[in-house]
């Protein structure tokens, strides 16, 4: 049982083991479908998904993970003075203000504005330094990068920046989970024919990446010599990885938890909640547990979520309020002893034989895994194991 001092009986547990282990699993991965000793990204961006970038990085560092990807670089700098030493892309380029950072710092931005280039450019030749950066091409997510219509242009001109040095050139997938792998494969077709056109200019780019998670796991052809694990490497898969292919065994890394602060038995007929939305039609034992959507539990599951107590499912009941939400125990059998106060209540993860996975909470309210572990808010602690 975690250690809570001082803190309300709501945390997060994060499987350290696991997540280095899916690291593994998904290296593995790549090297059998053709791409042996290829580098493996292990993106932390968003605070490694919720997960805990500080936490998560050191540990991915220990087993050997090769780069880390960030999506800012605030997030990088944070990697670098944790003692992170390994390569850090930060895969959303960087704003005007951030070239002495990424200089400071040994950052690798990916690349997609001229303006941005002549900024990194100055500031590069202000410090005597060569900034080694990643292009970024546009091959179908519409986002960030430069058209492949324009890669042309826009390498030429690159050319000119005696203080930058192209050593990659990456995309991003934007339907590698999807059941038709036709809109996938003209972005791998477009990304070769950028990498022609760079290559017949004169650069040559150390780094070709284009695979995400859904990537790396349904497109072989499309590993490059550097793939990017994002959130595979935390566990979530149903709404991450293609249908088309063989599941990979992955393992959640994160669970969350709380526990019963107050318990009480209520008469049929009584509202529960803001709104009153929800009027017990027996008499019901009733528990409220110390977590609300400030904390990440979405206001949407109010009244068709559900969590385990002593592993069987208990209903969530009236709204979910800000700090707080109401659960029906009245049907958890008492095989194992009544409810009691201070049980643990497990919203994500497994409790005797009763599990709730990311996914089952996106499905729920219409999202995805992402949005639910990345919104677990910084006032859940973290537990690491």
């Amino acid at each position: 049982m975690p250690r809570l001092t001082n803190h309300r009986p709501t945390w997060a547990e994060v499987s350290l083991s696991a997540l280095t282990e899916n690291y593994l699993t998904l290296k593995r991965h790549v090297a059998v479908n053709g791409s042996p000793g290829a580098p493996l990204m292990a993106v932390v961006k968003a605070n490694a998904y919720g997960h805990g970038a500080v936490e998560c990085a050191r540990a991915l560092a220990a087993c050997g993970a090769d780069w880390f990807g960030v999506a800012l670089v605030e997030e990088g700098v944070e990697l670098r003075q944790a003692g992170i030493a390994q390569p850090v892309f930060c895969l959303g380029g960087f704003w005007r203000t951030q070239g002495e950072l990424i200089l400071a710092h040994n950052l690798t931005p990916a690349l997609f504005r001229m303006d941005l280039a002549e900024e990194l450019n100055a500031r590069a030749r202000e410090a005597g330094r060569v900034v080694d950066f990643h292009l970024k091409v546009d091959t179908g997510m519409g986002r960030l990068g430069v058209p492949v219509s324009e890669v042309a242009e826009f390498a030429q001109a690159l050319r000119t920046f005696d203080h930058l040095r192209l050593d990659g050139v990456m995309t991003h997938f934007a339907d590698a989970d999807g059941l038709d792998p036709e809109y996938t494969e003209r972005q791998i077709q477009q990304f070769n024919r950028a990498v022609l056109i760079v290559r017949e200019l004169g650069l040559r780019p150390t780094w070709l990446h284009l695979a995400n998670s859904a990537g790396l796991h349904a497109f072989p052809r499309a590993h490059g010599n550097l793939a990017r694990a994002g959130a595979a490497m935390y566990g979530l898969t149903r709404d991450v990885l293609s249908p088309r292919r063989e599941p990979l065994p992955l393992k959640p890394v994160m669970s969350l938890k709380s526990r019963i602060v107050l318990l009480k038995t209520v008469p049929a007929g009584t509202s529960l909640g803001y709104g009153c939305t929800f009027t017990t039609v027996r008499e019901s034992r009733i528990a409220t547990l110390p977590i609300g959507y400030a904390d990440g539990f979405h206001r949407a599951h109010s009244n068709h979520g559900r969590v385990i107590v002593r592993g069987y499912f208990a209903p969530v009941v009236g709204r979910v309020s800000m700090d707080l939400t109401i659960i029906d125990v009245t049907d958890v059998p008492d095989d194992l002893g009544a409810v009691e106060l201070g049980d643990e209540v497990v919203l994500i993860g497994e409790q005797n034989g009763g599990r709730i996975s990311a996914e089952d909470l996106a499905e729920q309210i219409g999202t995805i895994s992402y949005e639910i572990v990345t919104g677990v808010s910084a006032r859940v602690p973290r537990i690491y194991e």
